[in-house]
């Protein structure tokens, strides 16, 4: 059982004793310990077999350990099996109404018999709600309008998406006269795989002015609440954007306060009462003095902190970093100088070989691997043997007719289901740069599925593992895989693992990047580029390696080239 899956039934049990009005300090027990399983690096499993082991992790105490161990070895929480025939799941979700409590939903499922969002809605639509005592005709009002805002929650969008939605927003709303500055905050601005809501700061003169503009922009869909400082709008795919209108001596502490997370700034906060300060969005206080809050650097150097990357403020190794001196230098796009996973019209791509060489040097690009399908993957005219050396050949041919740029000759060769490779040994060892990848079978039990990348692993051509679970972020679920063995093969055999740049992947996560970075194993971040425009979706596997707490040196396509395949000859010894 994979961290995830665990932490996602404490999360749920947390949820569940919300709504039934449970002791806050036991719920947030509950959370602590999903949060803290979710940010390890190291498998909860695997340490199921000792309560002693368990209580080793960051806020897992004796109660939640036997929990653990349970979950672990039958595959269920008892407590949460009652909990869930006690409380449906169509409840849990009126918890996302606006102004809809856990004691309210609470009584308007136990009292009221309402059940789920669509209950809920056709009883405020029949005026039921408002004669509910605690809640009146007000309330009802409120629910009905947001009931839009729960039935779209949950909805996540990839950070390419945000990224972009928001960036346009802030460059327009930037032009307002009156803007003095204006910042993206939340969680895309600290880069997460996907986000649920947007948020802009502002120091702005005009704020109505601000809000005029944003009300009008060609994105946004509707106005959920204006006020005289903050807007909230509704735009694509139910996503919310919030904007906040700040004084300029408040901003930098609003703009650390809203990028988050909030488990960061818990201990932020903490830190600053053990200075006896007191810090909020609007500010760092001693009293009724403010000490500082104009800026980011001058609110963290108050506090005797560095800036902190937004990608790191997650409360996983930032504070203990700062501790042991500078922060380290986390890698940048610019430090990218090959993209080792592409594919052409050999098979499922858009563009020639030398076209996507053109194009990759254009882009500052020192090499690249053409990495095109093998013969498995039958739906991309994946490559048998002979089509594969010949194609090889076309790759030194298209060499000759370009300068500055290296074009190495690679595959991505499929791990069949039954625990071989796609392509023969005598094929591979020809070429300069092998990945091997899991397309099929992915659901496959856990034993399948290690033997599969056992094999890949221990052969001595095979470079990589690419995109190494399979998943398509938020739509297929990742292969079950033991990392703690997968990695510590990968360490062994001198394999490097992929970083797969498209935003629907970004395989590996930042918590197993970690891990790998922890075990010493190099990491490359690739573009698996389709076709010209895919090779500018290197930024997005740079934020996950950033979020991972990567440097340029735990990446190894930010060599030069020949350091680059010196280090692929050491490596296969």
């Amino acid at each position: 059982m994979q961290n995830g899956a665990i932490a996602a039934q404490f999360e749920e049990l947390a949820e569940l004793l919300e709504i039934q009005g449970a002791n806050p300090f036991r719920v947030r027990a509950y959370r602590n310990a999903a949060r803290a399983i979710l940010d390890s690096t190291e498998s909860i499993a695997a340490a199921a077999d000792s309560i002693a082991k368990l209580r080793e992790f960051p806020g897992i105490g004796e109660d939640l350990a036997k929990k653990i161990q349970v979950l672990v070895q039958t595959g269920s929480i008892p407590q949460l099996a009652e909990l869930r025939e006690q409380v449906p799941a169509g409840v849990v979700a009126m918890l996302r109404v606006p102004g809809l409590g856990p004691k309210k939903v609470f009584a308007l499922f136990q009292e009221h018999g309402i059940r789920s969002l669509d209950e809920l809605r056709l009883a405020a639509e029949q005026n039921r709600i408002a004669g509910i005592k605690g809640f009146g005709k007000k309330t009802q009002d409120a629910i009905l309008k947001g009931l839009e805002v729960a039935e779209s929650a949950g909805r996540r969008v990839y950070l390419s998406e945000a990224k972009q939605v928001a960036e346009q927003i802030a460059e327009d709303l930037r032009s307002v006269p009156g803007v003095a500055q204006l910042e993206v905050a939340g969680s895309c601005r600290r880069r997460k795989e996907t986000c649920g809501d947007l948020d802009l700061l502002a120091e702005a003169s005009q704020p109505d002015a601000i809000m005029d503009r944003l009300a009008g922009h060609r994105l946004v869909e509707a106005i959920i609440a204006r006020g005289d400082t903050k807007m909230s709008v509704r735009l694509f795919k139910g996503l919310q954007l919030d904007l906040r209108v700040v004084p300029a001596e408040s901003f930098g502490a609003a703009l650390q306060y809203f990028t988050g997370s909030k488990e960061h700034n818990v201990v932020l906060r903490r830190r600053a009462q053990d200075m006896d300060l007191k810090l909020n969005e609007w500010g760092l206080f001693r009293g009724e003095q403010m000490v500082a809050g104009r800026t980011e650097q001058e609110v963290y150097a108050a506090l005797g902190l560095p800036v902190f990357p937004p990608e790191i403020r997650e409360n996983r190794t930032e504070f203990a970093l700062a501790e042991q001196g500078p922060l380290p230098r986390l890698v940048e796009l610019d430090d990218i100088r090959g993209d080792l996973h592409m594919h052409t019209t050999a098979s499922d791509g858009s563009a020639s070989i030398l076209e996507m060489a053109e194009a990759a040097k254009s882009r500052g690009r020192e090499y690249i691997a053409i990495t095109d399908h093998s013969k498995r993957v039958s739906m991309a005219n994946g490559l048998d043997a002979p089509r594969l050396l010949a194609h090889w050949k076309a790759i030194d041919e298209a060499q000759k007719s370009i300068k500055g740029i290296r074009i190495l000759k690679g595959i991505e060769c499929d791990i069949l289901e039954d625990a071989t490779l796609d392509l023969p040994d005598d094929v591979l060892e020809q070429a300069d740069w092998v990945i091997a990848v899991l397309h099929y079978g992915l659901q496959q039990p856990r034993e399948q599925i290690m033997k599969r990348l056992m094999c890949a692993i221990t052969n001595p051509h095979v470079d990589i593992i690419g995109h190494p679970t399979g998943r398509l972020v938020d739509r297929r679920k990742p292969a079950d895989i033991d990392f703690d063995v997968f990695l510590d093969a990968c360490a062994k055999h001198r394999v490097m693992v992929e970083i797969n740049a498209n935003p629907a992947r970004l395989d590996l996560d930042d918590i197993h990047a970690a891990a790998a970075k922890k075990r010493g194993i190099p990491i490359v971040i690739s573009t698996d580029a389709h076709g010209f425009a895919d090779m500018d979706l290197m930024q997005f596997g740079v934020f996950q390696a950033r979020r991972a707490g990567l440097t340029r040196d735990d990446i190894a396509n930010t060599l030069p080239v020949d350091a680059f395949l010196e280090r692929l000859r050491q490596a296969k010894g």
